[in-house]
């Protein structure tokens, strides 16, 4: 499809599709008669079933005339989730809600299809109030686009770092402590490779997780970095007093590419050569899970992962104790990067005010347990600061459990990945010219350069 089409023209159909939904120029074919007079209404929902059917369960009691249907769409990123998305609004198939991570929230927002929450959060201040306060507001600032609201956070994950606790003792080492420095990886990493063929560190090549942590520390990022104005309304009625949210605007924005600055390519040239001497495998396109059959049969001994993966590590077969986590290594700074996914609505979806009773019900803590993600073992982290608790992790570990909700509590310079609303392009961009620098196909000064070009182009495309 991508090949085919543009982004820009696919956005126009997508666009054209979403406005004639709202306008009542598509037929509303979903919508049927029910008994007692009321019409019942079907709202299709981007996510798994087996993870949200005790939700809808317990939304159907609060509202009976309101069906879910499921639309279930996987990919190796969420950049491909979201030109899946984007293909089936051009199709006449669009969501009434949606579920997007930090990689194309801004993408959704800045081209219209999503729809801003501002005046409904705040006509529901007194409900949603709780809510706010149990979520850090690092959380909340990613879910603003210029001033106004898309998003109410689901769940995130920070890139922390992951210990195959096996491998830490035949090294002779421990755990280390939160002030663990980038040289003290690097002989962590010297040090676990090589027992029965192990590798001290891996990581794959996306835009969260892959080399993006080694830039944030290195106090550098792949774009320019600022806060749009606005958001006072959020942080006034929900966040007052709160010191963590001191300073934050109406969302972040990426005004121009800085792929090969110095520092960037400082920190490329870092990770890279731990390539250069074994003590990482070759980094490919994929998941956590590309590299989760080497951590779970003792060849990995670190490696970049969130809330997430300690519980497929578990369903992958390890036992609890036998992985632990920390913050990533300090270098010129020890600054975290993450995303943060959550539902979004349909800007033109004639069933808004039942998308917005949706996607409110799901913030309740008591409906948030119910998501199967978070129901039984922890596959992606909570956002709510109550629901990161010794009894959650109690079933998988780590035992540093608290290192997640603290890489937004102590570490408030926690900040999203770089994704601006051409993200997608972007992504494509920077996953191929990590790979090229990887394989040394390309100097990472050569990448980086090349790298940088094409960002200047896309930006050039996209004022």
């Amino acid at each position: 499809m991508s090949e085919k089409m543009s982004r820009r023209e696919l956005l126009k159909l997508a666009a054209a599709g979403a406005a004639a939904l709202g306008s009542g120029l598509v037929p509303a074919i979903r919508i049927f008669a029910a008994p007692a007079g009321q019409d019942t209404i079907i709202l299709r929902f981007q996510e798994n079933q087996e993870q949200y059917e005790n939700v809808v369960a317990a939304f159907k009691e609060k509202f009976p005339n309101v069906n879910i249907e499921f639309v279930n769409v996987t990919g190796l990123d969420h950049a491909e989730v979201a030109t899946k998305i984007l293909a089936q609004l051009a199709a006449g198939q669009p969501v009434d809600i949606g579920y997007a991570a930090t990689e194309a929230t801004q993408l959704y927002a800045g081209e219209g299809l999503a729809l801003p929450l501002t005046q409904r959060v705040m006509d529901s201040k007194e409900e949603l109030a709780e809510y706010f306060s149990d979520v850090s507001p690092v959380l909340t600032e990613t879910m603003l686009f210029e001033g106004d609201l898309y998003q109410l956070p689901r769940d995130f994950n920070a890139a922390n770092m992951y210990f195959n606790v096996a491998l830490l003792e035949q090294a002779g080492l421990s755990v280390p402590d939160a002030e663990w420095t980038k040289e003290d990886f690097y002989e962590y990493a010297k040090a676990m490779t090589g027992i029965d063929g192990s590798f001290g560190y891996g990581w794959t090549n996306r835009l969260w997780g892959s080399w993006t942590p080694w830039f944030f520390v290195n106090d550098t990022n792949l774009l320019t970095e600022e806060r749009a104005p606005g958001g006072e309304w959020l942080w006034e009625n929900f966040y007052a007093g709160d010191p963590n949210a001191e300073g934050r605007g109406g969302g972040w924005r990426w005004p121009a590419p800085q792929a090969n600055n110095p520092k960037m390519v400082e920190a490329l040239e870092f990770v890279v050569s731990l390539t250069q001497e074994g003590l990482t495998p070759e980094a490919a396109l994929g998941t956590g899970e590309t590299l989760q059959g080497f951590f779970t049969s003792n060849k990995l001994g670190m490696t970049p992962a969130g809330g997430f993966w300690s519980g497929g590590l578990i369903n992958a077969g390890m036992e609890p104790g036998s992985f632990d986590v920390q913050f990533w290594p300090k270098w010129a700074s020890q600054r975290h990067q993450l995303g943060v996914g959550a539902a979004w609505i349909l800007n033109g979806t004639q069933y808004e005010d039942q998308a917005w009773e949706f996607v409110k019900f799901t913030t309740a803590r008591e409906i948030m347990e119910l998501v199967g993600f978070f129901a039984d073992l922890t596959l992606t982290t909570p956002v709510r600061r109550s629901m990161n608790n010794e009894a959650r992790y109690s079933k998988s570990g780590p035992a540093n459990w608290h290192v997640f909700y603290d890489t937004l509590d102590q570490r408030s310079d926690t900040g999203p990945i770089p994704a601006p609303v051409f993200s997608i392009e972007l992504t494509n961009i920077y996953t191929r010219f990590t790979g090229l620098a990887i394989t040394g196909e390309q100097s990472p000064k050569d990448a980086l350069d090349n790298m940088q070009a094409e960002l200047e182009s896309l930006y050039a495309r996209n004022p």
